[in-house]
């Protein structure tokens, strides 16, 4: 790891506790109105997932198709924003939520900025489009968060979207999403120039937090919603912890 690169993991600018995909249980996930509650909460970061649309516009989902979370169906990146901006994003949460949209990363980023809410920004790209992925969500997050007083964390489990995203928008700082801790987690850090690594939470023990340390990084974590374990995960010196369970655990 470089010395710019162990200066900037050292200079750590976000909060210790993250609402994941806004308060992604509590409202309905990736959605503004998921965001909005999560600050309810006292959360001061979010992480949530982007793609692109059919005609390349940034916005948030987690699932490469439509089913789950909207009145849609199919695949995302077949549709238009102008298609998927008439989808209905909250009625399959609650009734309370019928009508919620899909917000545009740009729609998230001004509210954001606006709000002191620092963001993680998870790079999942439709499947065949990750590179092209990475690196229109990159581009887009540095003119978005241009002069913003925290930058936005990006992550993917897709190295080849990080290595886009590192292509073309060197300067934001990234995080590689891992579901196992792989042998080689050095090198691949190094390779793609990461602050961070970011696991299950079940896959951390303090002897790994230590040794991320040591090499130079952060640790992040997806998605403990137990508070005893958060606090666990906080004395080990977890730096990010992604949870659902803002309503539980403290923002602090």
């Amino acid at each position: 790891m470089s010395a710019k690169a162990r200066a900037n993991a050292s200079a750590w600018p976000y909060p210790r506790c993250v609402a994941h995909r806004g308060a992604g249980k509590l409202a309905p996930e990736n959605t503004l109105a998921a965001m909005r509650l999560g600050y309810a909460h006292g959360y001061r970061m979010v992480e949530f997932d982007v793609k692109l649309s059919g005609d390349g516009v940034a916005f948030l989902l987690h699932d490469a198709t439509l089913d789950r979370t909207t009145d849609g169906r199919g695949r995302a990146d077949a549709l238009t924003w102008a298609e998927l901006a008439r989808l209905d994003a909250g009625s399959w949460h609650s009734a309370a939520y019928a009508g919620e949209t899909l917000p545009t990363l740009r729609a998230i980023a001004r509210w954001s900025i606006a709000s002191g809410v620092a963001c993680n920004i998870e790079i999942k790209p439709s499947p065949g489009r990750e590179g092209a992925t990475g690196a229109a969500v990159a581009l887009d997050a540095l003119a978005l968060w241009h002069g913003a007083p925290i930058a936005p964390l990006l992550s993917s489990f897709s190295e080849a979207a990080l290595a886009q995203a590192m292509a073309v928008a060197p300067e934001l700082p990234r995080a590689l999403l891992v579901e196992k801790i792989p042998a080689d987690w050095p090198e691949r850090l190094a390779r793609l120039r990461c602050v961070a690594l970011d696991t299950d939470y079940r896959e951390i023990d303090v002897a790994l937090v230590a040794a991320v340390h040591a090499a130079g990084y952060k640790m992040l974590c997806y998605t403990p919603n137990d508070p005893a374990q958060a606090a666990e995960l906080s004395r080990w010196g977890v730096d990010g912890i992604i949870t659902d369970a803002v309503d539980a655990i403290p923002p602090g």
